[in-house]
């Protein structure tokens, strides 16, 4: 039993209208139109095989941008830019200029961001080199940046500890252990010769206040 090969309708309405043209004697004439139509079909398949083999599929990273796409250095650094806007630390006016003697205006991100730093964190743990690795530069640069700005790492230090202290002591006194402690001193006789120059008097004068 054959199979009976399909054809589709336009296939079919165009071997008719061949049969058509051929009883008129007009064009060319065709024995077995629907066997051209195939002859036809394999013709184009075929040369649309080969046109696909000549063809390399290129990856897409071979691929060519548009220019309106790419990336200008502008934009990059403009990015880079945008994403390196810290903010800068906000160190009180009066404050500043207690501890620094100039206004915040004045200062370089770098050294408001020592005193901040200073003011905020733990001066038992806190020394010039951990601070210069928070602030992500070098020992050596932060000295120079600090004495760009007219200022000292060590003299901040000192300010630093005068103005916590005293904010320790504003409500009650505490016993000079407890305080040299917080103040990042090794020894509490430092701390002791570090009052008497802030303030002109000896520790155990305050406590002579308080109690």
């Amino acid at each position: 039993m054959h199979r009976m090969e399909s054809f589709s309708v336009g296939q079919l309405v165009l071997a008719a209208t061949w049969a058509i043209l051929d009883d008129r004697g007009e064009g060319l004439p065709l024995k077995d139109p629907l066997g051209a139509i195939n002859q036809y079909k394999e013709v184009a398949m075929k040369q649309t095989t080969q046109h696909h083999a000549n063809t390399t599929a290129l990856p897409i990273y071979v691929h060519r941008v548009p220019e309106s796409r790419r990336a200008s250095p502008s934009d990059s650094w403009g990015a880079l830019q945008q994403a390196s806007q810290i903010p800068v630390p906000d160190v009180p006016m009066d404050l500043c200029v207690r501890i620094t003697g100039r206004a915040p205006h004045e200062l370089s991100r770098t050294s408001l961001s020592v005193i901040d730093l200073l003011l905020t964190g733990d001066l038992l743990r806190l020394r010039s080199e951990e601070v210069a690795d928070a602030v992500h530069i070098s020992p050596t640069t932060l000295r120079r940046r600090l004495r760009a700005d007219g200022i000292h790492y060590q003299s901040i230090l000192d300010q630093v500890r005068r103005h916590r202290c005293m904010l320790m002591l504003e409500k009650r006194w505490l016993p000079g252990k407890c305080v040299a402690w917080e103040l990042g001193y090794a020894e509490v006789n430092s701390f002791y010769r570090a009052f008497r120059r802030w303030t002109g008097h000896n520790y155990s004068d305050l406590k002579q206040l308080y109690i």
